[in-house]
């Protein structure tokens, strides 16, 4: 038999599937660099993997280097393969879950973080009633970015997710959850501390340094950071209350999350009547998605916490 036709061996293992799921994100993140955070492994390690893959299939997939980061010709074919292969592969598990009426499986969530703590959590309620009705259900809970969150749902990686209102995909389908509201904050050690009753012109503010999110998000939201000294950023909402805790920079924090170190009188929201902004949240699945009898469950769990 041709080499060509024995690249891969006869049955592929999990080793063969992981290579093609980091290379899907890679492809997806733009470079090794940017694939460093979801997939959460060195960028040697997943250098090594690129690499092993290349080996494996005996082309080159990508590009890499100084002139930056690019996919070949075949890297594109790979990649359109792998997105049907792991595409199949969740159908499998979908047609197996709708086969299987005793609710045994799993269900793959993703959610962006900090949001525990939110007192109209509907989340924790639904998964626990899911649990009582089908324990033998797997939960897998991934915290991720937004974007992040969409990209495995739209392929089958997860059947869930929970994102903020940034866009409207065309293959998801969005329910509302619940709205969040922020407010600006500082630390007892920062000289706003208390002002929370009084009102802060926009160069007053400006004359302190804050710490703004790096991620996405709306533009109404992005107006009223516009109006800080910028000059600290983060990759997340915990991040923005290490820094904020410091005593040397504002930021803006969902309540919730602040009122842990607000009841112990460490932070202090600033012209609470006009720096704050809300974020209204929606869970997504995925739009012709094979029926999962284990998803249509968790939705119905969570319908009744309304």
């Amino acid at each position: 038999m041709n080499e060509k036709n024995t690249l891969l061996p006869r049955q592929l293992g999990d080793t063969h599937i992981r290579l093609l799921r980091i290379y899907k994100v890679v492809i997806e993140s733009g470079g090794f660099a940017a694939s460093e955070i979801e997939l959460n492994i060195s960028r040697p390690a997943i250098s090594a993997a690129i690499s092993e893959l290349e080996s494996l299939l005996k082309m080159k997939l990508c590009h890499r280097g100084r002139s930056g980061f690019a996919i070949t010709d075949q890297g594109e074919k790979v990649y359109q393969s792998t997105l049907q292969l792991l595409g199949n592969l969740e159908n499998f598990r979908s047609e197996m879950n709708a086969i299987n009426t005793d609710l045994v499986g799993e269900l793959n969530i993703g959610i962006t973080d900090n949001l525990v703590t939110n007192e109209q959590q509907r989340l924790t309620r639904s998964l626990s009633t899911l649990k009582l009705r089908a324990p033998e259900v797997v939960i897998n809970i991934r915290m991720i970015s937004p974007n992040a969150i969409e990209a495995a749902v739209l392929d089958g990686q997860l059947h869930f997710g929970v994102v903020p209102e940034l866009r409207s995909l065309s293959g998801l389908t969005y329910s509302s959850l619940y709205q969040e509201r922020s407010q600006l904050y500082c630390s007892e050690e920062h000289p706003l501390f208390d002002k929370n009753n009084e009102a802060i012109s926009d160069s007053t503010l400006c004359e302190y340094d804050a710490v703004i999110p790096n991620y996405p998000q709306p533009i109404k939201i992005k107006h009223q950071q516009k109006k800080l000294k910028s000059t600290a950023t983060s990759t997340d909402r915990e991040g923005l209350a290490f820094l904020i805790l410091t005593g040397r920079f504002l930021g803006f924090l969902p309540v919730h999350f602040a009122q842990q170190w607000v009841a112990q009188n460490r932070l202090c929201s600033i012209d609470s009547h006009n720096r704050y902004f809300d974020t209204h949240f929606f869970t997504i699945t995925r739009k012709g998605a094979r029926e999962n009898l284990i998803l249509e469950a968790y939705l119905e769990e969570l319908e009744k916490t309304l």
